[in-house]
């Protein structure tokens, strides 16, 4: 279970701002890269939600909706996003990057102070104006990383679930875009989308 041990050796001051970024979307044949930024406010998170938080693939879906409400309630929170498009035109990697640096922009704009370190999950940073370290398999180590993990997670459901209401045949609400053999079989039958990547192999082979 991910805890507080990463942000408590960094040797900061247990008032320093130190944000968990994260990200989720990256193979999906539709829909948006989500990255989320999320600052836990420490003093105010409770022993039971410190239970709760992990990895978010590691919790089922109305659970970690849940979750991420009450993490809400504890932390100060920034969202990121990079459309289809983008990842298209950019590659999925940098696409990622840009949306994590959207995240954390966001954040900034709600809090009095800049970040004082960065925790992000993953092996590359993207450029930032401030200290910040990438951890391998963060969302498993780092508290505040895995709190990032499940409201990235959830507000993309939560995004994908609202957009498969115009697209109802390719099963979005259930599959978030992955390429599950529904999401396939509507594809070949359906057609794509404007929020289908056109970069990425299935899709492509199939234009």
């Amino acid at each position: 279970m991910p805890d507080f041990s990463l942000e408590e050796n960094l040797g900061l001051p247990t008032s320093a701002v130190i944000v968990g970024v994260d990200e989720v979307g990256r193979g999906p044949l539709a829909g948006p890269v989500t990255a989320a930024a999320v600052f836990v406010d420490r003093q105010k998170i409770t022993l039971d939600l410190l239970t709760k938080i992990d990895d978010s693939k590691k919790i089922p879906q109305k659970k970690r909706a849940t979750i991420s409400k009450q993490i809400e309630s504890i932390a100060i929170i920034g969202t990121g996003w990079a459309s289809s498009g983008e990842i298209d035109h950019l590659n999925i990697l940098e696409a990622t990057m840009l949306a994590m640096q959207r995240a954390i922009l966001s954040l900034r704009k709600q809090i009095i102070l800049d970040p004082d370190y960065i925790l992000i999950d993953g092996n590359k940073v993207p450029i930032l104006e401030f200290p910040s370290k990438a951890i391998v398999r963060g969302d498993e180590k780092s508290l505040s990383i895995a709190a990032a993990s499940i409201v990235a997670k959830s507000k993309r459901d939560a995004f994908m679930t609202s957009i498969s209401k115009l697209y109802p045949l390719y099963g979005w609400e259930k599959n978030a875009g992955y390429g599950t053999r529904e999401h396939l079989a509507a594809i070949e039958r359906e057609g794509i989308t404007a929020h289908h990547r056109r970069s990425f192999k299935p899709i492509a082979k199939y234009l």
